[in-house]
């Protein structure tokens, strides 16, 4: 219920004895044959007590009915005038209480550039933009949560040691736009998701205590990013995960560079990236960048990657799978270039809702 149609509530409660009155006397007025002449009665003689007194008690009633009519009238009058200048000020308000979150828009956009393509509901607003930097090429989604159900993480054929392709998950679910998720590993031909993974608030395989350089990231029932690495599953149940994978390393932790481990600075240098993160005011962006191939000598190194996400004021981010996994589809279309030259099929993938 919004702040409108609460006021418009309270007022209605308020008003509603007052209002029913008027509408019984507006539903039943006083008959006109109980208007007496007093013509005929003028004689003190011609009546008796009991009758005079009645009359005089219908002339009193007709014009304590008349006041009363009166009254109302003024009461709903000003009720009316009420509610218009209570929704006004509400509407005022809540334009208001928006600018901020405008202005801080305003200046996420103008890091971006213009966005070459939007889908925006009730639930998602999604502006896709061009990454062009001098060493790297990829593409920019920012995505506003309106409704927290707006994004979900997809199991490959919902069940553990399957894999689909980004574009596959999107096509299953009916999903605007997607994007893979966490690592993986392969034993005996099937591909299973790595460390902790979380779907519909429950631990897939259990919970596995952070080890090395791994994360985990996923959203809470706020459709709030949340992430980072967990020795305990208590420590992560206080964050109360809805969904959530696990993958390596850590980029932006509360609007600070972490270090990023020597192994994942080499191996490779340069590859496909794609890489979720959040502003200060929750909203997601995804990098998704391109290369030619895993060998190290084409897409983007961690550490370029993390300072162009900490120039353009990104808070939190982490570094999903990504090579040949690295996939972005939006409005049924992959938007990037696989470097596989084919979609990789992965276990789990993040996608978004109209």
């Amino acid at each position: 219920m919004t702040r409108i149609q609460r006021t418009n509530r309270f007022f209605m409660l308020l008003t509603a004895p007052v209002l029913g009155l008027l509408l019984c006397l507006l539903l039943f007025p006083p008959r006109p044959d109980l208007q007496l002449d007093t013509d005929k009665y003028k004689t003190a003689s011609s009546l008796s007590p009991s009758s005079a007194k009645l009359l005089q008690d219908l002339e009193k009633a007709e014009v304590s009915a008349k006041s009363t009519s009166a009254s109302l009238k003024k009461t709903l009058t000003l009720y009316n005038e009420t509610t218009r200048t209570m929704s006004s000020i509400v509407q005022k308000a809540s334009v208001q209480a928006q600018r901020p979150e405008n202005i801080y828009d305003k200046r996420i956009r103008s890091k971006l550039g213009n966005p070459i393509e939007t889908s925006e509901s009730d639930k998602i607003r999604i502006e896709l933009f061009r990454v062009n930097a001098v060493t790297y090429k990829g593409y920019a989604m920012k995505v506003k949560l309106k409704d927290p159900s707006a994004m979900r993480m997809s199991l490959a054929g919902e069940t553990l040691g399957s894999s689909e392709t980004t574009l596959k998950a999107v096509e299953r679910h009916g999903a605007v736009a997607g994007i893979n998720a966490g690592g993986f590993a392969d034993q005996d031909g099937k591909r299973y998701p790595l460390s902790t993974t979380v779907m519909d608030g429950k631990y897939v395989t259990g919970f596995e205590s952070s080890f090395k350089d791994l994360y985990f990231v996923g959203l809470n029932g706020s459709g709030k990013l949340i992430g980072g690495q967990f020795r305990q599953q208590a420590e992560l149940d206080r964050l109360q995960p809805r969904f959530g994978a696990s993958f390596v390393p850590i980029l932006l932790k509360n609007g600070q560079k972490t270090p990023i481990p020597t192994k994942w600075k080499a191996s490779p240098k340069r590859a496909p990236r794609t890489i979720i993160g959040s502003y200060k005011d929750d909203q997601l962006i995804i990098f998704v960048i391109d290369g030619y191939n895993e060998g190290g000598r084409s897409g983007a190194t961690l550490e370029e990657i993390q300072g162009q996400l900490y120039k353009i004021g990104v808070v939190n981010a982490y570094n999903l799978d990504g090579g040949g996994s690295s996939t972005l589809v939006m409005n049924g279309r992959v938007v990037n270039h696989p470097s596989d030259g084919n979609m990789r099929p992965v276990p789990t993938n993040f996608l978004f809702f109209r």
